[in-house]
């Protein structure tokens, strides 16, 4: 065994608590003191309950020795995105508007996962309300990056980006939007999934019927987020989204001939986004690992010129239906930034939408054309190296400025507004030694064929592998200021 279990991925640790080389209380054991040594530096961890989870891995244990069969994560300590509900547990979002929230039931892939076996440790800290791509607010404070704990872990996963990369943990829930699973996941050296449409379904009373949210994993291996997924993805009733996958899709082999698979790689998405020259001139040296496996790699991309108009009235409109009731009521302590996309969102006119549903079609249209010549589409995961995290997002990218706190995500934005299934996964470092993350995306419902090209890429390289260098004199930031 290694000096702390969270080195070990959670297909490892669940394998060693089933048969008895390690048992659950002591796996939380490690799990709390490494969050006690970590968190004064990044401030990830924002809620903890050390009684609650101990009584959990009492009755693990206790499960394991009655002979009975174990679930999938038997006796795995995790803390849980803090936007995610769960039940008896404060969830905050990151306001000050829901500090003392208590949830009555959990979110449904809480619920999953602790059917699976999950130990519930705490919550991870967020942008308030989950709104941006780097992880502050006024309640909890700055989440900062294991690699680097003054600079940004990125959002609105970055708690749980954070607290895997430290080995707090090997897997953990998300959300994304915009990138709220990939953009931490490039910054931290970890993987980031976006599932497609309601495969892993979000039971919601504002809108059933919403697609540009997403729920799912982040973990240090694609072998672990395959084994998240096969045990949170499958239907539920109260969404109503014609398809969706079967969770057993997840436990088939992840292994997969490269050879001849066809590639489309792109560094501006086709209509200029900016990125960070050092991003782009490493990211075209790691397609050569692809290209190795005997894949095929051509600059292609599909038409994302209306792409902006779908992701940014859509997210708008969302918005509004889901945080207009709690800005009614508490406004004054609220951000301005989802200020902003609230009253974006309530201004959008029945031509807009019109245009939105238009604009989504042709993009949609674009995206099987591509499809119907490549089997991968590549792409930057993020457009600058993780930044100053006292900044409340980069005033400009790559030298073009930014107009809104979202112009910075773009790169995750734009492939949001397709619905594609999207991944993020670790392709090296750059000459500072900060993590950089490419994103490759797959057709609808093709998730696993995108797990396993992901896979081929991390056996070839192993980034994941290199932990960070925790310092005890890192302290974490209390603010972002403007």
């Amino acid at each position: 065994m290694p000096d702390t279990l969270g080195e070990l991925s959670a297909v490892e640790l669940s394998a060693a608590i089933r048969d008895k080389k390690v048992s659950a209380r002591e796996a939380l054991a490690d799990h709390l003191e490494r969050i006690s040594e970590v968190n004064p530096a990044i401030n990830a961890v924002v809620t903890l309950d050390p009684e609650g989870a101990q009584a959990l891995a009492l009755r693990a244990d206790q499960l394991t020795a009655s002979g009975a069969a174990l679930p999938p994560l038997h006796g795995l300590p995790m803390t849980h995105k803090d936007t995610n509900n769960t039940a008896g547990m404060r969830t905050t979002q990151g306001s000050l508007a829901l500090r003392d929230f208590v949830p009555a039931a959990d979110d449904l892939i809480i619920a999953r996962l602790k059917a699976a076996g999950v130990v519930s440790t705490g919550k991870s800290n967020v942008p308030e309300f989950g709104a941006g791509s780097h992880t502050f607010n006024d309640l909890f404070g700055t989440t900062t990056n294991p690699y680097a704990p003054t600079l940004s872990a990125g959002g609105s996963s970055g708690g749980v980006a954070a607290v895997v990369a430290a080995r707090v943990q090997s897997i953990g829930d998300g959300s994304d939007m915009g990138g709220s699973l990939r953009i931490p996941a490039s910054f931290c050296n970890v993987v980031g999934f976006r599932p497609s449409t309601a495969v892993i379904p979000m039971p919601s009373d504002a809108n059933a019927y919403a697609w540009l949210g997403r729920t799912g994993p982040m973990a240090r291996s694609v072998e672990d987020i395959a084994l998240f997924m096969s045990v949170t993805a499958g239907k539920d009733p109260r969404v109503p989204h014609p398809t969706g996958l079967d969770p057993e899709v997840f436990r088939a082999s992840l292994e997969t001939d490269m050879r001849g698979v066809r590639i489309g790689w792109s560094r501006d998405f086709g209509i200029g986004v900016p990125v960070e020259a050092e991003i782009l001139e490493y990211l075209e040296r790691q397609l050569a690992v692809y290209e190795g496996l005997g894949a095929v790699v051509e600059e292609a991309t599909p038409d994302f010129s209306e792409a902006d108009l779908v992701f940014g009235n859509t997210r708008a409109l969302d918005f509004a239906a889901g945080l207009g009731p709690i800005l009614e009521r508490a406004g004054d302590v609220i951000k301005p930034e989802v200020h902003w996309n609230v009253e974006k969102g309530f201004a959008l006119t029945a031509r807009d939408l019109i245009e939105t549903a238009a604009a989504r079609s042709r993009l949609e249209l674009s995206v099987q054309d591509f499809f119907g010549r490549y089997d991968l589409f590549a792409s930057p995961c993020a457009q600058v190296l993780p930044f100053d995290a006292t900044l409340r997002y980069p005033s400009d990218i790559a030298g073009v400025p930014s107009e809104t706190y979202l112009d910075w995500m773009r790169s995750a934005c734009l492939l949001s507004a397709t619905g594609l299934p999207v991944l993020s996964v670790p392709a090296g470092f750059s000459s500072t030694g900060l993590p950089i993350g490419l994103q490759l995306a797959t057709n609808h419902y093709a998730d696993m064929q995108l797990l396993r090209y992901g896979r081929a890429f991390e056996q070839q390289t192993g980034y994941a592998a290199v932990a960070p260098v925790m310092t005890a004199e890192a302290a974490p930031l209390t603010t972002a200021s403007a």
